[in-house]
């Protein structure tokens, strides 16, 4: 007979939008042990199993903390509700809680306010309280909290938000059954429940159920956190106050823009990594919809992501953004080293807006080859397999050369095509092997050099490079040469970097994110991101921030003969990361920050 022997849940806690899928491990009738399924459409021995959710809901009223979504709110902000300001922000579990993100907190007031009308009294009223100095803001911003909202039934003469609750009810508790499948996926309906799952075998043939059900109870529903929306930044305009609403705009007349992003792969998204991240916001239901929110809020004409599992490309990832209008091209890295799963294993994913672009051709680099080539080339025979291991890392890059559809996007000369070559990798090298590392980066550019010979053609360099603003790659990349007097490079044990005043490239590259620290004038968006730069590099402090690690190794690189910069997605401060610790977090679902540019393809000149 079929038999449940255990039902298990992936995580205790639920998230609005991230499907459930319990563990149920079963007994079959000849006695094996199974997760698999037993389908009413193909019983097993008579007996197939039956599922059902429940949603509880009892009179008790629930919000929830924004900073801790997985504790009940008790005080809630007056001055979020009076600047419409999203009122599942304005909630927090404690008055710790609030001052500790105070910080981070008053950047949504100081958005809120710019947003206003000008008005001198609606500002005072919204934010005179919300003065200068750490102790000033808490002490005053605390009195303007309303406590116990579970308790209340208004706030500011107005109704707190609260959940449902049903109405039909039985003891004060109401059950609602909501889903009939093994897999749930709770909803906004859903914020503040609990949830009950049941499983039990059902005779095929009597459709009778066959013993006592087997449930387990979630906890309460959250809703999925909502981080603070990045702007784009002009830098490549007179009004350098002024910012883009990422929501609201459409590409500008023949711009376009270009997303960087290591999404970080769930198979290196373990627990023993990211101890601080929370299970389930670390678990891959959440942080593929969390990732997927993002990634499609930023609206970009071209996407460029590294670290995308095989199995995430086609059965998530292209399908999805295929319903968003992109077109979807993918390299997984070679499997000389990798041992794991190769459903598993990642690589680099880039997508591009079918009403923006078209594809023309595709390349892709596979650097075992390239290593392999060298060494027959350099290497005595009785070396090359020592060589070789030290060479193959399975890194691959990929190469999209694009046609731009500027007919309706304004080019100068629309009977001229207008392509575009956009290069997507990832270094993944270890920090101790610099000579790897280098002659990767190096290979990349002397392919990307052939391709520009072929054509006139404007060029993107994006991703993971694992190399910070001062090592050799990133010279290599942003000054077309190496230091010869770096110390890097006196670690080169195959000699494949000698000599290096070849390690040379004539691409104009520059970083994308150098603009920032280019720019002139003054403004209150200007200055916070000269903050987040580094004086001494002209990039940013950090695109990769975890516990042990904060530093820059992620870049958009771009011919500065051919394209300029219009616009950039704002960085992040990393203080505000820092309440959850480092990346990942509930809020961001990677240990990287996306980067995004606005370009604009420079005339060309006539010949």
């Amino acid at each position: 007979m079929l038999t449940v022997l255990r039902v298990h849940l992936p995580s205790e806690i639920p998230i609005v939008g991230c499907e459930i899928t319990p563990y149920v491990l079963l007994r079959r009738p000849d006695g094996g042990i199974s997760t698999e399924d037993v389908h009413e459409a193909i019983p097993l021995d008579g007996h197939f199993m039956r599922y059902k959710w429940y949603r509880i809901q009892t009179d008790r009223r629930v919000a929830v903390c924004n900073v801790h979504p997985t504790e009940q709110a008790t005080i809630q902000c007056l001055g979020c509700l009076k600047s419409k300001i999203p009122v599942a922000k304005s909630y927090h579990c404690s008055a710790k809680c609030f001052s500790d993100a105070w910080q981070h907190h008053r950047v949504l007031h100081e958005r809120a306010l710019s947003a206003l009308n000008e008005n001198g009294n609606e500002e005072d009223e919204l934010f005179g309280r919300f003065g200068s100095g750490n102790a000033g803001i808490i002490n005053a911003s605390l009195s303007g909290l309303t406590s116990n909202i579970g308790q209340s039934s208004s706030v500011n003469n107005g109704p707190t938000p609260v959940y449902p609750t049903g109405t039909e009810k039985s003891s004060g508790e109401t059950w609602f059954e909501v889903g009939r499948s093994r897999t749930y996926t709770p909803t906004a309906d859903d914020i503040g429940h609990v949830l009950r799952f049941e499983c039990i075998a059902v005779d095929s043939e009597t459709r009778s159920t066959v013993g006592a059900p087997t449930s387990i109870m979630t906890s309460r529903v959250i809703p999925a956190p909502t981080p603070t929306p990045r702007r784009l930044i002009p830098v490549n305009s007179a009004d350098v106050m002024g910012h883009f609403d990422l929501d609201s705009r459409n590409s500008s007349f023949g711009t376009f823009t270009v997303l960087s992003y290591n999404i970080l792969a769930d198979t290196y998204a373990t627990s023993d990594t990211y101890s601080y991240c929370p299970t389930w916001a670390l678990s891959w239901p959440y942080r593929r919809q969390n990732l997927l929110r993002e990634v499609i809020g930023y609206h970009a004409d071209i996407i460029c992501l590294q670290e995308v599992q095989s199995n995430h490309f086609e059965e998530f990832f292209a399908p999805e953004l295929d319903k968003h209008g992109y077109q979807s091209l993918f390299k997984k890295r070679t499997t000389e080293v990798y041992t794991g799963n190769l459903q598993s294993i990642d690589g680099c994913a880039t997508f591009f807006r079918r009403d923006k672009f078209s594809h023309v051709k595709k390349y892709e680099v596979e650097f075992n080859k390239a290593a392999q080539s060298l060494t027959d080339a350099i290497i005595p025979a009785a070396q090359r397999k020592v060589a070789l291991t030290r060479l193959i890392k399975d890194n691959i890059a990929l190469i999209a050369v694009l046609e731009a559809k500027f007919g309706s996007h304004g080019a100068d000369n629309p009977s001229k095509r207008q392509l575009l070559c956009v290069a997507n990798t990832h270094i993944n090298v270890h920090q101790d092997l610099k000579d790897v590392k280098l002659w990767q980066v190096n290979t990349l550019l002397k392919g990307l050099e052939k391709i520009a010979v072929s054509a006139d053609i404007p060029m993107l360099v994006c991703g993971d490079f694992n190399a910070t603003p001062g090592s050799t790659p990133h010279g290599l990349l942003a000054m077309g040469k190496v230091d010869l007097l770096h110390p890097d490079l006196a670690i080169d044990p195959l000699g494949i970097l000698r000599p290096a005043s070849k390690l040379t490239h004539q691409l104009p590259l520059v970083s994308a994110y150098s603009s920032f620290a280019r720019m002139v004038g003054a403004g209150y968006d200007l200055e916070h991101q000269r903050r987040r730069m580094d004086p001494a590099t002209n990039e940013p402090l950090f695109t990769n921030c975890t516990r042990d690690f904060t530093g820059t190794i992620d870049y958009i690189f771009y011919t500065a003969d051919s394209l300029t910069v219009e616009s950039l997605l704002e960085l992040l401060d990393e203080d505000s990361l820092r309440k959850d610790t480092a990346l990942p977090s509930p809020e961001w679902s990677s240990d990287h920050i996306a980067l995004l540019a606005e370009f604009r393809c420079k005339p060309r000149a006539r010949r």
